[in-house]
């Protein structure tokens, strides 16, 4: 039963979200697009989200085995299932991530002097989690360390693990250098409500035949798990009074509103036309860092020792039942493998992204902005005026993104479709570490100044969503113009 418990918590756990926004991206005509490409080209004179309904989204993924692969009622014994479809399949390099946001509020506007310029500001926040399958420690919790693992060396390192909840402050531009480029950027400041790390471990642990016992284990370790934020709200929980749930609101919101520890970085940008029907695009998010220097709380493991277990002398120790041999083992073990707490400041990476696109547009639809004739109280004139506009894009994407064991990349192919001006629907093929079937159709409504619009992934998995390997939703609510109203 308690190896069982193990692998539970640790699927589960594990088992979350991913950051790809393979819909949203090069979406020009949702103003939310600005998050992912502070450079992708706008015709909005100004925008404004509805407060916190602007923008929210969750994403879900497993490289590996799915909760229906575990848990579904087939008649195959759970323990054959951890074995056959978990243990033996999964990876050190498979992985479980989390990420959701939601956006507290946006605004951006065109420049009065600088008709070039729109500017935007806003403040979300964000969660991001990610836990490396930890395969050797899920054998040995599970086989234990005795039968055909005898002179297995399991390695330590595979325990890989970061997390954290971050409210971000931010403020962009995006300039129309001329007809055929437009740049962005936009900076952050980052407040940090909690984070924890574990990701630079090493170490191994065997166990073999002994010399002066049956059996030895010998263990080397160097492991740490960084924490900033989350002994704070554990010691209101642990207290349990009468205003618990006050007193985490409470912190909650201080660190929301720059009270945590503080951090910056920066997105970049740029969309340009190879000619009037071909667009290059591509973007940088997240370089930046936080400084964790408040309620910071860490936890060290390392040394390295050899024990061949507790030594009996017959029939001396039998009769002494008061002996002190297996303290002294812990001790022993103790004084070789000190484990520690220090309250030492670190610095944490958030993880970079990377997009980049390549549009071809055809199907000619007419001159002047996209805009026109909407039923949107656009002015066609002046600064919202653009070249051609086309029904049909087709292109190809890139996602990349920093993790703790290295870079994970993503392909989408796409296909969009604009209708009678007001409706823009967008198709996307995506192919990743977690599917090879990922189809996502984004919409997006112009009904007046009112602007909706909603993205999904992975639609083929929506029928069990238990038996997928990624799903995600976004949507959103905003209000658009394009003249004075």
């Amino acid at each position: 039963m308690a190896p069982r418990l193990i692998l539970i918590t640790l699927f589960v756990y594990a088992t979350g979200f991913a950051q790809n926004k393979e819909v949203l991206y090069d979406f020009y005509e949702i103003p939310q697009s600005l998050m992912v490409n502070p450079g992708v080209k706008t015709s909005q004179k100004w925008h404004a989200g509805i407060p916190v309904l602007s923008g929210l989204s969750v994403q879900g993924a497993t490289s590996g085995v799915t909760v229906n692969d575990l848990f579904a009622n087939d008649g195959v014994d759970f323990t054959t299932k951890v074995q056959e479809r978990l243990l033996d399949v999964m990876t050190n390099r498979d992985d479980f991530s989390t990420t959701s946001q939601i956006e507290a509020f946006t605004v951006g506007f065109r420049g009065k002097n600088r008709p070039d310029n729109y500017y935007s500001f806003g403040m979300y926040g964000e969660m991001d989690i990610i836990s490396y399958w930890p395969k050797d420690l899920a054998i040995l919790a599970f086989e234990g360390n005795g039968g055909d693992n005898l002179g297995r060396s399991f390695d330590l390192g595979d325990l890989n693990l970061r997390g954290e909840m971050v409210n971000v402050l931010h403020f962009g531009i995006n300039r129309k250098v001329n007809e055929g480029l437009t740049i962005g950027g936009r900076a952050k400041i980052y407040s940090s409500i909690f984070q924890f790390q574990s990701i630079n471990n090493s170490g191994s642990f065997i166990t073999r035949e002994g010399q002066n016992n049956v059996y030895e284990s010998a263990i080397s370790a160097d492991m740490q798990l960084q924490t900033a934020g989350v002994k704070g709200f554990y010691d209101i929980i642990e207290e349990d009074t009468g205003t618990t749930k006050k007193d985490v609101k409470s912190l909650f919101t201080e660190r929301t509103l720059l009270g945590g520890n503080l951090g910056f970085g920066v997105d970049v940008g740029f969309s340009y036309n190879l000619n009037p029907q071909t667009t290059i695009t591509a973007s940088v998010l997240d370089l930046g860092f936080i400084s964790n220097s408040k309620d910071v709380w860490n936890y060290t493991f390392a040394g390295s020792t050899t024990t061949d277990g507790i030594s009996i002398v017959l029939p001396e120790d039998i009769d002494d039942v008061d002996n002190d041999k297996w303290q002294e083992l812990i001790d022993e073990i103790d004084a070789a493998l000190p484990h520690g707490e220090n309250q030492s400041s670190y610095i944490s990476w958030r993880p970079v992204k990377v997009y980049g696109s390549v549009r071809y547009d055809f199907g000619q639809g007419g001159t002047g902005s996209i805009f026109d004739n909407c039923g949107c109280a656009v002015n066609s004139g002046g600064m919202s005026s653009t070249s051609d506009y086309y029904r049909n894009s087709v292109g190809g994407q890139l996602f990349m993104i920093k993790r703790p064991k290295g870079v994970q990349a993503a392909l989408t192919g796409f296909y969009q479709r604009r209708f009678g001006r007001v409706l823009s629907l967008k198709g996307t093929y995506t192919v990743d570490k977690y599917s090879f079937t990922n189809i996502g159709l984004g919409a997006n409504f112009q009904m007046g100044p009112v602007n909706f619009y909603v993205l999904a992934d992975n639609l083929l998995s929506y029928s069990n969503i238990a038996d997928s390997h990624y799903a995600s939703l976004q949507f959103g609510f905003n209000i658009i113009s394009w003249n004075g109203n």
